[in-house]
């Protein structure tokens, strides 16, 4: 099968297997400040697979919702490497995590991808850091829904109308992980995790949704952990089903980041990815 719209997070252990196989697949991801530095191996790497695969570049350190502004060297080599690769897609998540400190000049950048606040002043916020992203890029940016294990007591948006309004405003997309939102309804502990993520699903405007990711949860102890070192789950498939019967064909990616497979495991991931999208 020609795996023509899914693709999958390219990792070091995979970087020269993939180049001398070839398998066929619609694109391959990498994380953007794994490829920061101005030269080296991984780089020359990345600009031979950029000739066989279009490429999707997933930060995971532009940290949008923080309150102390974006980092401008991060954006300035984020800024080098979107010039050099010409990416089909760049993307970032709605989090936060650089903080202003008392008696420090530069903000510190604490644990990557904390939770941010669904209320107005945090739209305003985002829309304000997306619109920097996009003007320096020059192209629009996706951002992703994350994992979150807390929730702040001044929430009051819900967070499908709170993308809704992040993408019209400042004409971002949604990077929409389906894992996340499983992952969440499960922390919750809902009723039906599957229901609760497919309503977020019908929430959205489907015209913002301009990619899919799907991974694996460790739901071994009390809380569930999107940690990407498995196989995606059984009710991360029932919603994806259901998303892509409302949104057609986009996009879609297998991460996987911890406890890597072979190569084949991964391909298959995405073969099967691949027959469920319209």
């Amino acid at each position: 099968m020609d795996l023509h719209a899914t693709g999958i997070g390219w990792r070091q252990p995979h970087y020269r297997e993939l180049l001398e196989r070839r398998p066929v697949l619609g694109f391959i991801e990498v994380h953007s400040e794994n490829f920061f530095g101005e030269g080296g191996a991984a780089l020359r790497l990345l600009d031979e697979a950029r000739r066989h695969y279009e490429l999707s570049l997933h930060g995971v350190g532009l940290a949008l919702g923080s309150a102390a502004g974006l980092d401008p060297w991060h954006l300035d080599r984020l800024a080098a490497l979107v010039d050099r690769m010409e990416p089909v897609r760049v993307s970032d998540h709605a989090s936060f995590a650089r903080v202003a400190m008392p008696g420090r000049a530069e903000p510190v950048h604490g644990i990557d991808l904390l939770p941010i606040a669904f209320t107005e002043a945090s739209l305003d916020l985002m829309v304000e850091h997306v619109q920097q992203v996009q003007e320096r890029l020059k192209r629009p940016l996706l951002v992703e829904n994350i994992s979150a294990y807390l929730a702040w007591e001044d929430d009051h948006l819900a967070e499908p109308e709170f993308f809704n309004r992040l993408a019209r405003r400042s004409g971002c997309g949604l990077l929409l992980d389906v894992n996340n939102l499983v992952v969440n309804s499960l922390n919750r502990g809902v009723a039906d995790p599957v229901a609760d993520a497919c309503a977020w699903v019908d929430a959205l405007d489907p015209s913002i949704v301009g990619e899919i990711h799907l991974a694996g949860y460790d739901d071994s102890g009390p809380l569930v952990i999107d940690d990407h070192g498995s196989a995606v789950h059984p009710p991360v498939w029932q919603v994806f089903r259901h998303a892509v019967a409302r949104l057609g064909r986009t996009p879609t990616l297998i991460e996987w980041d911890t406890e890597l497979p072979k190569l084949d495991v991964l391909l298959a991931e995405a073969r099967r990815a691949e027959e469920w999208l319209p």
